[in-house]
């Protein structure tokens, strides 16, 4: 039990990056932990991005619902990220939402499609029967490869700290003898 105990020590201290310098720390290692530190920084903003995206669907949705209207629309021009749709609303207002429809995966050009919109802001629109748990698998996918990216490039510094430690070491030995 020691040694995992120790081996998850070393572990740590190789992957997670201190904040604090130590007092005898050399300019190489002061560089990559500030690195290392950056490298953390990044990949949380990465998680709060993707945090940030299921929460701004789960408002639109929420937007929406309060002031739902539905209508037929035709679908413009489709895309996996972003399709143009056109419909009319029950008064005959044309609308041609310009950020395009929530939601579009799987629509093709010319496909007619029931939508969801917001009385108030036609502008905000969804595809009918869709919503923002279509959400949590792409945001949880960027996290988790953010996470991922960041921990491969941790382990590379992590490395490059203990060996630019073991240089300082071996340059201060010679300094003393």
């Amino acid at each position: 039990m020691r040694a995992v105990k120790l081996r998850l020590s070393r572990i740590r201290r190789v992957v997670l990056p201190h904040l604090i310098g130590d007092p005898g720390e050399s300019r190489a290692q002061r560089v990559i932990r500030r690195i290392r530190v950056g490298v953390v920084i990044a990949a949380c903003l990465v998680t709060l991005q993707s945090l940030l995206l299921v929460v701004g669907a789960w408002r639109n949705d929420r937007q929406i619902e309060r002031h739902m209207g539905v209508a037929a629309a035709e679908v413009l021009d489709a895309g996996p990220r972003r399709s143009t749709i056109e419909f009319v609303t029950p008064d005959r207002v044309t609308y041609r939402p310009e950020l395009g429809v929530l939601y579009p995966s799987e629509l093709e050009n010319g496909m007619r499609i029931y939508v969801e919109y917001d009385r108030t802001n036609p502008d905000l629109v969804r595809v009918q029967d869709r919503n923002a748990s279509l959400a949590i698998i792409p945001a949880g996918s960027i996290a988790v490869v953010g996470w991922l990216a960041a921990a491969a490039i941790l382990l590379v510094l992590g490395v490059l700290e203990r060996r630019a430690r073991q240089d300082s070491m071996t340059v201060d030995s010679q300094l003393s003898s």
